[in-house]
């Protein structure tokens, strides 16, 4: 097996690792973070009925003002603090999180935190 096979095969099974056990309801939605070399996605997911309540990213016109590079720990923070403004005014609070394949360690973690002290509740 080569090294890209192998290091996409320990993504995949480190991603089903975490998300057999998260699931995402209407009442405590799914917190899912992407995070590429550039950027990072966050979507509030309702798995029951399979649609996206939420969703923010360094991508966005509103964050291309304050954030210069989307790759690093200030913008994960503000892309964590809109996701919890956005999911506090549709109502969410309460949150299921979701780190995917990554570990709970710099961007990710930053995300997670700025989410918090903006009001949502993991």
């Amino acid at each position: 097996m080569n090294h890209q096979r192998e290091v996409r095969h320990l993504r995949e099974r480190r991603k089903f690792r975490v998300r057999k056990r998260v699931r995402g309801t209407a009442e405590r939605p799914r917190l899912c973070v992407t995070r590429s070399l550039k950027h990072v996605y966050v979507q509030l997911v309702d798995d029951e009925a399979r649609r996206t309540l939420v969703s923010a990213s360094t991508l966005e016109t509103e964050l291309r003002g304050q954030v210069r590079y989307g790759g690093n720990k200030t913008a994960a923070q503000a892309v964590g603090k809109l996701v919890a403004q956005r999911a506090l005014a549709a109502g969410v609070s309460l949150v299921a999180f979701d780190r995917g394949s990554s570990k709970y360690h710099g961007r990710v973690a930053a995300l997670a935190e700025a989410a918090r002290e903006a009001g949502l509740k993991f």
